[in-house]
């Protein structure tokens, strides 16, 4: 996640740097780093906060699970945390999920793949 996507996703949820802060578990100053750029943004605040965009009430345009959307084989959904968990809207949230027939290692490698998927670009 960049510093300006931080800061578009911070506004989106039309919260300040110190709510943000206290939603994150941060301080106020990390917030304002992570939205200079001065500091990366580390992955459990990048995850809280695409989780909380996610979940704005009336945000989610995801009408699908993943593995409709993504028309995964049935041994391929049984093995994923996503269809045993049922958060088929959710699945860029959990790890170990078999996306493209590949588990990712890291959060990293994964957002790669998820920021071109249908299902993450429509809670963006």
């Amino acid at each position: 996640m960049t510093n300006k996507e931080f800061a578009r996703l911070r506004k989106k949820l039309d919260k300040t740097q110190k709510q943000m802060a206290q939603l994150l578990g941060v301080s106020i100053k990390a917030v304002h780093s992570y939205e200079q750029g001065w500091r990366s943004i580390p992955t459990h605040a990048e995850r809280q906060m695409l989780f909380l965009v996610s979940n704005r009430r009336g945000n989610s345009k995801v009408n699908k699970p993943c593995w409709a959307i993504k028309k995964c084989p049935p041994k391929k959904k049984q093995e994923c945390p996503a269809w045993e968990f049922k958060s088929g809207k959710l699945c860029w949230f959990i790890n170990g999920t078999i996306c493209d027939g590949i588990v990712y290692k890291d959060w990293k490698e994964k957002m790669k793949s998820c920021r071109s998927c249908k299902v993450f670009a429509n809670i963006l």
